[in-house]
């Protein structure tokens, strides 16, 4: 019976890493999606009443947690909104969206700070967010 307590709790303590394991998304693979390769999409303008709305979607970045792409919607020369189109599958990372978005309208650049926690995800947001910038033009 003395020895029964600390098996259980060592056994409960060896099973916690087990159980908080994400396997991280293999990026140096051959086999990478066909997204992953593609650029920037061309952007789409529609005009209604002399505004000129314009939606474009970033780059495919790939991080360690996984891909990251945004969609960014134009309204002349403001960022209107921003939409994740793919978005790691990770806790951290759906707290740090909102955050982003907020940031990235404030600032109206990718020029935004880093969400603690969501360094990886951020850094893909950012790279992904400045490539719709610049295919913008």
């Amino acid at each position: 019976m003395k020895r029964a307590l600390p098996v259980l709790v060592l056994s409960v303590a060896g099973l916690i890493p087990l159980w908080r394991y994400a396997p991280s998304q293999d990026t140096g693979s051959s086999s990478a999606p066909a997204e992953a390769a593609a650029p920037a999409s061309t952007p789409s303008a529609s005009s209604s009443g002399g505004a000129t709305t314009t939606v474009v979607a970033g780059s495919l970045v790939d991080t360690e947690k996984g891909p990251v792409r945004v969609e960014v919607t134009f309204d002349g020369d403001r960022i209107a909104s921003v939409r994740m189109l793919r978005q790691p599958d990770h806790p951290q990372t759906t707290a740090a969206v909102p955050r982003l978005i907020e940031e990235t309208l404030r600032a109206q650049s990718a020029d935004i700070d880093t969400v603690s926690g969501a360094t990886i995800t951020s850094d893909g947001y950012r790279e992904s967010l400045q490539a719709a910038i610049d295919a913008r033009g």
